[in-house]
């Protein structure tokens, strides 16, 4: 998630969120969504119409198989929902819906229903045998300069600046699709890509001002629908970034709210407490959960109400819309907890209904397991809750990571953290669909904390590829990319060298690394490439030792393969006593490193291994 700096925004006095008359002539300004599908299994659709009085008119259509269910008027006359019921029957085509005023005055709009893809509810989402790239478009490659600034966006390129708008766009990611694709990359999670019309800092884009249109300084819809079908072509799975605890200031209903209680309003401006904890604590009160929930994330950052349903379908409508519309192979939701509960929980299930095996990861910011266990599909919560969200996000052991390798061991410390963290996992009800992390776009890079050792991040991504889960890694991560979150984050968020032209050098390419770098970003596509014909690793069996003397031993498992992890994080050369892995180890008498290369005995019954090392050892008989 990211904010904007309150200093260089307007005060939003609250009389800007009264219902007002919006000065247009009679004519439909909006409706939403602008077409559909036949053949979904909800047969109910619900449409919000926009523009100056529609409130006055009356909807009529006449289409085989379609017919008007209900008519929802609301407090303000330039709003209508209109609930549409479209069988099985429904054939796809063009319709017209009139909408007539009791004067006679008509508006006709020609709605359309459009084939559903082959088998698009059977579409697979991301999931264990996946790895999955975190970039940021604005700082990522810019593949088109016409649409670094656009007639009517508020925001101008501006790349001298950290935390303007530097025109990276869809077009960079898609020329950059086969560098991802050979680096063994196989989801790509973009941050949002829809409308963000702040005039400051909107390149983050998570505050949004137009759910149904993709940015136009990232190429607009049609762009977008390339990049799904490019990724396609190199079997990289499409994850589209969504944002429904809140909209933009910007957006356009801001300014003629359908509903007074359409977004969170105050007597005066009051922010979110950003206490998580107060959702899950028996003894919290309710004025700390209410604040949490209704209290703004950001001043530019209206917090949306999904109590209210005509809110609440519009914002489910427009996900199913857009995994349809942009074949897309999974969805990850910022901010998850700050969002209603009920309203997500419903949200949750409308897509999966839709698509069975769809996944769905939540942002869930939380330090400890048992708080993020609460947020994931199926849970045992004692109070019965269900979020129906798949897939959560493993903040305890990215905090794990971020001490651990700096660290030798003690009690509690160095790589006993990951240890002790994974040893929670029997809180979760999935452990395999947990996304895992040594960084993302809203946490200090990682080689920022190890100070840029190569070693370490060896080691830190041997066990991130080897562990249990889906793993994720951040833009730059295999180039070395340092970060520090103290400088704030436009500063932190830097562009990828050799995304633009005219760059000094171009990291894209192996001649525009230098050797270190170049070090990184080869140790790292060998793990990747292996992990990804490995099932093992996707969702074998792990079995972890406690850790002795910085040394941590672990076994993933099943019918086919055996694989030991061992990561000697400690600088002094380590000889292991392999009787005491007997239990994984058993007849296999010999091991090959993939790392190194290298075919190694088990026959002195002892395993040597070097300083700041790690090994990935395939068992042999």
């Amino acid at each position: 998630m990211s904010t904007v700096n309150k200093s260089i925004i307007p005060i939003l006095f609250f009389s800007f969120l009264s219902l007002t008359s919006f000065a247009a002539k009679s004519k439909i300004e909006k409706l939403e969504p602008g077409f559909w599908w036949v053949g979904m299994e909800n047969p109910n659709l619900q449409l919000l119409i926009y523009g100056e009085g529609i409130g006055s008119y009356q909807p009529t259509l006449h289409y085989p198989g379609v017919s008007l269910k209900a008519v929802h008027n609301v407090e303000n006359n330039n709003y209508l929902f209109i609930d549409l019921w479209i069988d099985k029957s429904a054939k796809a085509g063009q319709f017209e819906i009139t909408f007539t005023k009791p004067n006679g005055k008509e508006i006709v709009y020609q709605y359309e229903l459009k084939e559903r893809r082959e088998n698009s509810a059977k579409r697979q989402g991301f999931d264990s045998s996946d790895v999955m790239y975190l970039l940021m478009p604005d700082r990522f490659a810019n593949g088109n300069s016409e649409n670094d600034s656009v007639e009517g966006m508020a925001e101008k390129l501006n790349r001298d600046h950290y935390d303007g708008r530097h025109g990276g766009d869809i077009a960079g990611i898609i020329n950059q699709l086969d560098y991802l694709e050979d680096l063994g990359i196989t989801a790509l999670w973009s941050t949002p890509l829809l409308e963000d019309n702040e005039e400051r800092g909107s390149y983050h884009t998570y505050a949004i001002s137009d759910y149904y249109n993709i940015d136009a300084r990232y190429g607009g819809n049609e762009a977008y629908l390339k990049l799904s079908e490019e990724c396609k072509k190199r079997e990289i799975k499409l994850i589209k970034d969504m944002v429904f605890n809140h909209c933009a200031s910007a957006h356009w209903w801001m300014k003629d709210l359908p509903q007074k209680d359409w977004v969170h309003q105050h007597d005066e401006y009051t922010n979110s407490n950003h206490r998580k904890s107060t959702l899950l604590d028996p003894h919290a009160a309710q004025v700390d959960k209410t604040q949490f929930t209704d209290g703004w994330f950001d001043i530019s950052m209206p917090d949306l109400n999904q109590q209210n349903e005509l809110l609440m379908t519009y914002l489910i409508q427009n996900s199913i819309w857009w995994v349809e519309y942009a074949n897309l192979d999974g969805i990850r939701m910022d901010t998850h907890p700050y969002n209603d509960a009920q309203g997500m929980s419903k949200w949750g299930e409308a897509l999966l209904t839709e698509y069975p095996h769809l996944n769905i990861v939540g942002e869930t910011w939380y330090k400890n397991a048992a708080d993020i266990a609460y947020w994931q599909k199926d849970a045992l919560n004692a109070d019965g809750y269900n979020s129906n969200l798949p897939c959560v996000m493993d903040f305890q052991l990215f905090f794990a990571m971020e001490k651990a390798f700096l660290e030798a061991q003690e009690w509690e410390n160095g790589v006993v953290r990951l240890y002790k963290s994974l040893s929670a996992d029997y809180l979760y009800k999935d452990l395999n669909n947990i996304l895992i992390f040594s960084e993302n776009h809203d946490t200090q890079r990682i080689m920022s904390t190890l100070k840029g050792d190569l070693e370490k991040f060896k080691l830190m991504n041997t066990f991130l590829m080897t562990t249990r889960g889906i793993p994720q890694i951040y833009a730059g991560i295999e180039i070395l990319m340092e970060g520090k979150k103290s400088d704030g984050d436009g500063k932190m968020r830097i562009d990828f060298p050799g995304g633009w032209e005219g760059d000094e050098r171009n990291a894209f390419s192996a001649e525009g690394r230098n050797d270190k770098e170049n070090e990184a970003f080869n140790f790292l596509r060998k793990l990747l490439q292996w992990r990804k014909i490995n099932p093992v690793i996707h969702n074998g069996k792990l079995t972890h030792y406690i850790p002795e003397n910085d040394v941590y031993v672990y076994f993933r498992s099943n019918k086919e393969k055996t694989v030991m992890v061992v990561l000697n994080n400690g600088e002094a050369k380590q000889e292991l006593s392999l009787g005491r892995f007997s239990e994984k180890i058993k007849d296999f008498t010999k091991g090959y490193d993939i790392l190194s290369e290298q075919s190694i005995s088990f026959s002195t019954g002892k395993l040597e291994v070097k300083g700041n090392t790690s090994m990935i050892l395939e068992l042999k008989k």
